[in-house]
């Protein structure tokens, strides 16, 4: 009986921790797509069945960042405001796999794209693809889950 218990709760646990990296809700390391390097985390959060997200950490400063790590290129709301805590994807809806119709912000250069992104490698990673009127036109990052 202890046995059977004992499997359930394995097979209980792999089936929720597996039906979680089905989401991107979570914490992902952003890589940039030209440098290669790792830039931030940022945690992406479900509300009301849309996603978001903001930037929790900073990583691998360079030399052309902004000493104070503010958006300085950002216009609205959003100029010359810490790039730390800044929502920078809003707005995607799940359709078949995919989340779209959403927008992301480069705080490098303050401007916003259109935003898609789909889960690949089993939940391990997140492609997320900014773009300017339809998807061809644009630039895919792959970031990594970690948590």
């Amino acid at each position: 009986m202890r046995m059977l218990i004992a499997v359930f709760t394995l097979l209980f646990a792999t089936l929720a921790a597996a039906a979680d990296h089905d989401t991107p809700v979570g914490l992902w390391k952003t890589i940039d797509d030209k440098t290669k390097l790792a830039r931030s985390h940022v945690r992406i959060v479900e509300v009301n069945g849309v996603l978001e997200g903001r930037i929790e950490k900073l990583l691998n400063r360079q030399p052309d960042d902004d000493p104070d790590n503010l958006c300085r290129a950002c216009t609205g709301d959003r100029k010359d405001k810490p790039i730390l805590g800044m929502k920078i994807l809003w707005g995607l809806k799940h359709d078949d796999g995919v989340w779209e119709d959403g927008e992301i912000l480069d705080p490098k250069n303050g401007k916003t794209y259109r935003c898609k992104m789909k889960i690949v490698d089993g939940g391990a990673k997140l492609d997320v693809r900014g773009f300017i009127g339809i998807s061809l036109i644009g630039r895919t990052q792959t970031w990594v889950r970690e948590e």
